[in-house]
């Protein structure tokens, strides 16, 4: 099948926008839609299909817009729903598809069900919406059971009333209850509502925590082995299912992509059944340590589980929640943690850049598509420095201040200029970016690395344009090849179709170029026609 001809969302690239830190249209120091729109002709140069947005709803902001209190209206922080569905009609005329985010495990506390919840007595039905449950102990004052939030502290808060309710992540953010119709119901008028105005598709946050384990059993009852009861419940499926049959019945071919920290790879698969899910996370890949021979297994069990349900694999390498990769691969330990000191451990930046180049051109080789996080094509680092009293994410403040949270992965980007705020807010705006941008990014600024060949922006420019007009690139098949080493001796080689080769050398010592037509890209400057150590190169094969 060639490439015009199949779903456009099975090789796309995919850019994400993470809307407070992207660019300020009104000189508040937050990103906005009107910021957003002044941008796009930058992301058509670059090269992307699409763009997806992290939340841009009406909320409080407890946890950056992923506590949504409204989820048919656009937070006034960035601008109104006339403003999204000029943005919408913007993009479209420049060929770029749009993404949002829909955020359906759990809301913002303000969200007017919530908020009739509270105001109801134990056991009404507004509760019902949500998990309120008795507490245990003599006097109920011990939560329901023994579930741990994914930001630190008991997943658990009670209420004046005595009733407890879950949530997952914030107590600003009470987890929805599935089982119940109307919220099924609801959510199903949200999709609606969206795609009537034209989005391509949602990513779903947290895809596999919507249904939990009804008897809400303690964890520490069950097998360390065992599905959490809280997470990858075989019921969600229905609700995906019910989600794709409203989505095919719009001409747009929207796509679902689904948020699946699933570690294993069969049930991560179930999502991506024809019926459901169109694509998931590949965080497997963004996990991986700096090792030939671990990404070819991932490759490999990507690559092979996919091709069982037909579904096209996604290749990512950073995103809103996770260090940056200049960083990550610049660290002895090049894996991705959420532990606490994953956001300090220091990092050679020269070393995380070369690699992350390397990275840039692996990603965009592999058969499926592949997402950019905002700022990777500027090769952003991560910023540890961020004064404590500026940290937003709830993760440092439910840790008890030991975990910094990722905030560092999200700093306004830097577009222009010599001096802060370095193009993110209009010339005559004075107030500040809501995190600081560090001195250092005045040189990695998108003004300053365009038209200057060795820049990673002018990499990433290349890099998307070969990627479109390489007929063997995209969606396909891939061949690996030995005749540069194998991944044993930290070399990965492969082909795609008849006459497209990469090769990423992750070894310590120069590779010599394969045989090959000629050079098509190269991540760094050969070295007496070996390919460099922490480098990659496109070949055109004879």
């Amino acid at each position: 099948m060639s490439r015009h001809s199949r779903p456009w969302w099975r090789d796309a690239v995919i850019y994400q926008v993470y809307p407070r830190s992207f660019a300020d249209g009104d000189g508040d120091g937050i990103g906005d839609v009107n910021g957003l729109r002044d941008r796009l002709p930058y992301l058509r140069d670059l090269g992307i299909d699409a763009i997806w947005l992290s939340p841009w709803y009406v909320s409080p902001m407890a946890d950056a817009g992923y506590d949504v209190a409204d989820y048919r209206d656009i937070d006034p922080r960035f601008g109104s729903l006339a403003h999204a569905e000029a943005f919408l009609a913007e993009a479209h005329a420049l060929d770029l598809r749009v993404i949002v985010d829909i955020v359906p495990n759990h809301c913002s506390d303000r969200h007017p069900a919530f908020a009739a919840a509270l105001a109801a007595a134990p056991g009404a039905p507004e509760r019902d919406l949500f998990w309120f449950r008795p507490g245990r102990g003599e006097h109920g004052d011990q939560p329901p059971n023994d579930w741990r939030s994914h930001f630190g502290g008991p997943a658990w808060t009670r209420v004046d009333d005595g009733d407890w309710y879950l949530h997952m992540f914030a107590p600003e953010q009470p987890d929805w209850n599935w089982d119940h119709p109307a919220v099924r119901a609801d959510f199903e008028t949200t999709l609606r509502f969206w795609l009537d105005r034209g989005v391509d598709g949602f990513r779903i946050d947290v895809a596999d925590h919507l249904v939990k384990d009804p008897a809400l059993p303690d964890q520490s009852t069950l097998d360390p082995a065992a599905i959490r009861p809280w997470r990858d419940q075989d019921g969600v499926h229905e609700i995906f299912r019910s989600w794709r049959a409203i989505a095919d019945t719009y001409p747009q071919q929207a796509v679902f992509v689904g948020e699946l920290w699933e570690p294993n790879a069969d049930r991560f698969t179930r999502y991506l059944r024809p019926d459901e899910l169109h694509t998931g996370f590949n965080f497997a890949f963004l996990a991986c340590p700096w090792d030939a021979l671990a990404f070819r297994a991932v490759i490999d069990e990507t690559l092979g589980t996919h091709a069982l349900v037909g579904a096209p694999a996604t290749w990512v390498l950073s995103n809103h929640d996770v260090v940056r990769h200049v960083t990550r691969y610049g660290r002895a330990d090049t894996s991705h943690s959420f532990a606490p000191d994953a956001m300090t451990q220091t990092a050679d930046l020269a070393l995380g850049t070369r690699r992350a180049r390397a990275a840039a051109l692996l990603s965009l080789a592999l058969p499926g598509s592949a997402y950019v996080y905002q700022g990777e094509e500027l090769g952003l680092p991560e910023v540890q420095d961020i004064a404590a009293e500026l940290l937003q994410d709830p993760r440092w403040l439910r840790s008890g201040f030991t975990d910094r949270g990722r905030d560092g992965c999200r700093v306004p980007l830097p577009w222009s200029g010599t001096a802060k705020p370095y193009g993110f807010s209009p010339d005559w705006a004075t107030a500040d970016p809501w995190l600081p941008q560090p001195e250092a990014w005045a040189a990695l600024s998108a003004q300053a690395q365009a038209g200057s060949r060795p820049s990673m922006l002018e990499l990433y420019r290349r890099a998307l344009h070969l990627r479109r007009t390489e007929p063997d690139l995209g969606d396909g098949t891939l061949t690996w090849l030995d005749g540069a080493g194998p991944a044993a001796h930290g070399v990965l080689y492969f082909r795609r179709g008849d006459g497209f080769a990469c090769l990423v050398n992750l070894s310590a010592e120069p590779v010599p170029l394969p045989p090959h037509g000629y050079l098509l890209l190269a991540s760094d400057p050969l070295q007496e026609l070996k390919v460099a150590p922490d480098s990659a190169v496109w070949l055109r094969l004879v």
